[in-house]
Parts: structure tokens; sequence; C-alpha cells
């Protein structure tokens, strides 16, 4: 993070707290985080005022006490250096369900309590109770949408997209984005099927995927990702790696991709001609790969663009948004990105701001740079989405000299 001019003027001393402090937060919040999932839910549902029967008092304690311990183990064994699927599938849907249950808690626990005291309505324990089921009814209902959600095929999303230095001959060019499929321990294969069938129903010229395949190896989730090779386009299939390729042998995904039939865009560029214009189509690694220590992986963007027309137009695919600053720098035109799912379970969106310039959507950055956001068309870890739905998207590209350009 780089220090502004209020804190140069601290003393060395003062600067030096607060990081302190930020080192200690980070080192110590993977073991409060998951205390606190289980132990605010815990509180709110059964010692909140609510004077249980015993039985059920011990009977709920005792579930939330192994969920706390049970989920973080699933979680190591599943995505640790076991691998081992089941136990994968344990503890994110865990993780999803004590997200939603923890947040509604939270939320119903005080604004609820506070109306049901306003309105007058019953006693003490009445309130509490009400509460109670109130949030497991509002959390059940969230899970089970949250689930059909994420598992079926995405949504397709249509925008046009204008672009200044866009040719009228580009004008009308269909370019459909998928990204973060995330194919992994809950076999997706169908599921995978359909959405390369609805791709193809879009008569794309060009198809993306901005990175995120899967959460494994390119051997151990190959069947799923093998429909990606029926993908249609009329001027090709294009792939940047995500910061997931770079957990499971990043460069087994790109040789994957390659055999699939989709050029892997690793810091290079190609060219979409059409009605007599050019378009420079380039992509960069994740931002993460050069951390990751695999040689020749790294997000250069000089690199990507060497020797492309600077007065072309240029569609720039990068997994993060965050890239967005050296794209605008560059003086790209349109950036495609995924990676923020849109923040997945709500409202972990307000988290995902913290760290990404956008959420979801088409943005403006700098003099002309635009960049589109996708919330992904699968799903990372937990199998829920609520309030981020998924989408397959199609982005039709407008020339401000075609007469068919609002």
């Amino acid at each position: 993070m780089t220090e502004t001019g209020d804190t140069r003027s601290a003393t060395g001393e003062a600067r030096e707290a607060p990081r302190g402090g930020l080192r200690l937060l980070m080192r110590y919040l993977p073991l409060v985080a998951p205390v606190l999932l289980w132990a605010v839910p815990c509180w709110v549902l059964l010692y909140g005022g609510q004077h249980w029967p015993f039985p059920v008092t011990v009977t709920g304690t005792v579930l939330f006490a192994l969920g706390l311990t049970g989920m973080p183990l699933a979680m190591a064994r599943g995505h640790g250096r076991r691998q081992q699927d089941r136990a994968a599938i344990v503890g994110d849907t865990l993780l999803g369900a004590v997200w939603v249950l923890f947040t509604w808690s939270v939320l119903l626990g005080v604004l609820l309590r506070l109306a049901l005291t306003a309105a007058g309505a019953g006693d003490g324990q009445d309130r509490a109770r009400t509460v109670t089921w109130a949030v497991l009814g509002v959390t059940a209902a969230l899970l089970a949408w949250g689930y059909a959600e994420a598992r079926r095929v995405p949504r397709v999303r249509q925008l046009d997209v204008p672009l200044p230095r866009l040719g009228a001959g580009l004008d009308g060019t269909r370019v459909v984005l998928i990204t973060d499929t995330h194919y992994g321990p809950l076999d997706r294969a169908r599921w995978s099927a359909r959405v390369c069938e609805t791709v193809n129903t879009l008569d794309a010229d060009l198809v993306c995927h901005t990175g995120d395949i899967a959460d494994g190896t390119a051997a151990r989730r190959r069947a799923q990702a093998a429909p990606l090779g029926t993908v249609r386009a009329t001027h090709g299939r294009v792939y940047v790696t995500g910061n997931h390729e770079y957990y499971s042998e990043a460069q087994g995904w790109v040789d994957l991709m390659d055999e699939l039939g989709w050029e892997p865009l690793r810091n290079r560029h190609v060219l979409l001609e059409r009605g007599g214009d050019t378009l420079v189509v380039a992509g960069v690694d994740d931002v993460t790969a050069e951390s990751s220590g695999l040689p020749g992986h790294r997000a250069h963007l000089a690199g990507a663009l060497q020797g492309a027309d600077p007065g072309l137009p240029v569609l720039l695919l990068a997994h993060q948004p965050t890239f967005v600053d050296r794209a605008a720098a560059h003086g790209v035109d349109l950036q495609l990105s995924g990676h923020t799912h849109g923040g997945q379970i709500w409202p972990f969106h307000y988290l995902v701001r913290l760290d990404q310039p956008a959420l979801a959507g088409l943005s403006h950055h700098g003099a002309r740079t635009l960049l589109y956001t996708s919330r992904g068309t699968g799903f990372w870890g937990p199998p829920f989405r609520v309030f981020a739905p998924s989408e397959i998207t199609l982005l039709v590209l407008r020339s401000p000299q075609s007469p068919t350009t609002p």
C-alpha cells in the first residue's frame, strides 16, 4: 500500500503501530473468523433469551461445535495436500451455509428484535424465539434458492459496447465471454456441456474465457473441461489464465486449452479482421502468475501489445479487474475480466470491493478504457449464489462510424 502525504508526516513509531496491528489481524483472522461464524449464530439462536428446553440447547450447541471443528478439517483435507473431493464438498457446503446463517443471524437478530420490541409484540422469550425461527427460515430458503442458482446454466446477458476507435467494418462484432467456470469437486461435466451448447446458439465472432477454469489440475478436471472443445466461433476462441490456475499446475491448463482448440493469449495478441477493419485481441497472464515461480509466467501488457499498430482498437483479456489501471495507462479500449463472481454470496461483495475496482458490469477508467467485469459462469467453493447470479455474456461491439450505432 502506498503511503499518503499524511502518513509520511507521521513518525516512524506511529506508522509501525498500525502496520503491526494489521499484521496481527491478518495473522489471527483465519483462527478468529471461523469462531465468529459459528459462535454468533449459536448465541442468537440458542442463548439470546429463548430459554429452550435443556435437551434442545445441548443438542444445538453440540451441532454448532461439530460445525466449528468439522468445517476447517474438511476444507483442509479437501483443498490441502490430500485433495479429497468429498471432504472439499462437505467443507465448502458448510462454509457457504454458515456464512448465510451468520449474515441473517446478525441482521434479523438486531433488526427484527428491535421491530418486535418497538411493536410491543410478546415478551422477551417470544421475541427471541420469533427471531430464531425467522433466521432459520430465511437461511433455509436462501440456501435452497442459492444452490439452484449456482447449479443452473447461466442466463445470457447481452449488451452493446460502443468503442470510439472501432472501425465500421467491425460494428456488430459479437464477443461471448465465459469465465470462472471453476470445475471442481462437484462433477459438472453435464453442466459444462449445456453451457457450451448455450454459447453455440449466440453466433459468436469471438469467444473468450478469462481464467479460473477449474479448482484442481487439468488431469483431474479434464472430463469437466472437455466440452469447451465443442465451442464454436467465427474468428476464434481465446483464453487467459486466472489465479486458480496457479494453484493447480497452470501450464497443464494452458496445454489442455491449446489441445481443445483455444488459443492461450499469454502476453501476446492476435488480430480479428472483419469488414476491412482490424481489432487487436490481446491477453495477459494473471497478476499472480509471477509469484507462482513458473518460468515465463507473468502479466506483461507491453509484451502483449508488442508489434501491434497503436492506431488500432484493443480488446484485452485480463482475469482480474484490478489490472485495468495498467490497461488504461496503455490506452486499451476494452478490458474483459472475471474473478469477482459478483460477490457470489451476499454480502461478501462488500469485501470484494476492497480488493477490486469493479464488482460487475461495464465501467469507465481513464481517458477511454472500458472494463467489463463478469459475475462468472460457475461458482467457487460453496455451491451457492445469493443475489449474485452467474452469467454468459454477449457483448456486441459498436462503432461510431456505423449508422446502426445509437
